[in-house]
């Protein structure tokens, strides 16, 4: 399938190409440039060209809501700027920041304030995002605010109905749960009461609907998405990290996902280890194991990044795993941070999908 004819026009003549953000049946999302008004600013591109045909129907109508939506939003500066949109193909503007399961705002009150600020300018406009659930969907910006992405499930009211209130009280219900877990002290007891209490519609949605779209999603999609890492990270990392983990020169792994331009969904292996020429070792057991598709990439490296408590910061390493090393800097608390986390850059594998956007630590 191949882009109309005045989608890829504009695209040839405005988009410069990055790094690959996502694919999955019912979009290829990739970070870029765009030329408007003379000059580039960031971006990104959701195109549907690349989807299989069986999928198609799904994702033109997927598509066409979060354009709908972007066009309402559009001057909320609560979520990306629509900048283009064609038949089969969107260019949206790129936020400075990092999903909410990479940012972690424990105990940030600004954050979930401007949270509450952003779900209500979007209802005041009649847009109900309807997959706030999911963190990847939340964006904390480099100005300490939330944005939101991702309306390919939004709903555009045009008028305060009852589904609306409905939808807007579940884009709240959902936006306190990652409250709830990130600043529960910070919770009034308003918020623990909608907490406590779903909506009638949810509640049937949970028994009936949500099982018949796991049912579809998973079972005719064969589509599963944690932190955008799919069934590969899912099924196949927990082993795979088991079979590395039996070397006994491995004292610890973290397996990450990245979007690959082949085969979709790409896994990168950090292994914690003093020995470098352990790498091709650890590659040949993985290859010859009767299990899950090694990963794409494998690295050794002398200490993985932890934080105060011993646990692996893995939101820090799926970023390097992504190319994306511009949103690194935001994560770093120290130049000790800065100096550790080098050894690991300068030594990464993925080099295929770069571009000049990266800014790497020093």
């Amino acid at each position: 399938m191949s882009l109309p004819k005045q989608d890829a026009a504009a695209l040839s003549a405005n988009w410069t190409e990055g790094v690959l953000l996502k694919r999955d049946v019912f979009s290829t999302v990739e970070r870029g440039r765009f030329r408007r008004n003379g000059g580039e600013v960031d971006a990104v591109l959701r195109r549907l060209d690349q989807v299989p045909w069986w999928s198609y129907v799904v994702a033109q109508h997927l598509f066409t809501r979060e354009r709908r939506a972007l066009t309402l939003a559009r001057d909320l500066h609560v979520g990306p700027e629509l900048l283009w949109a064609g038949e089969q193909a969107l260019v949206r503007g790129f936020i400075d920041g990092v999903a909410l399961h990479l940012a972690k705002p424990y105990g940030d009150r600004n954050y979930f304030h401007s949270a509450k600020v952003a779900l209500r300018k979007l209802h005041r406009m009649g847009v109900c995002h309807n997959d706030l659930a999911k963190e990847q969907n939340w964006l904390r910006g480099t100005d300490g605010l939330a944005y939101v992405t991702d309306f390919q499930l939004a709903v555009c009211f045009k008028s305060r109905s009852r589904l609306f209130r409905i939808a807007a009280y579940e884009d709240l219900r959902h936006l306190l749960k990652h409250k709830r877990s990130y600043a529960p002290e910070l919770l009034t007891p308003m918020e623990k009461k909608i907490l406590a209490k779903k909506s009638g519609f949810a509640r049937i949605w949970l028994m009936t609907g949500k099982k018949v779209y796991r049912g579809i999603t998973r079972g005719i999609f064969n589509f599963t998405d944690r932190e955008g890492g799919g069934r590969r990270l899912v099924n196949d990392a927990p082993p795979l990290a088991e079979l590395i983990r039996q070397n006994p020169a491995v004292r610890d792994v973290s397996i990450v996902a990245f979007a690959d331009r082949r085969s979709g969904v790409g896994l990168y292996a950090f292994v914690e280890a003093d020995d470098v020429a352990l790498e091709p070792q650890l590659q040949s057991a993985l290859a010859s194991a009767k299990g899950p598709k090694p990963p794409e990439h494998l690295q050794v490296v002398s200490a993985l990044p932890r934080d105060a408590t011993g646990n692996i910061r893995t939101e820090i390493l799926q970023l390097v795993a992504m190319n994306q090393l511009d949103l690194i800097e935001p994560l770093m608390s120290s130049d000790a941070d800065r100096v550790f986390l080098k050894g690991i850059l300068e030594s990464r594998k993925n080099l295929r999908d770069r571009f000049n956007f990266e800014t790497p630590t020093a």
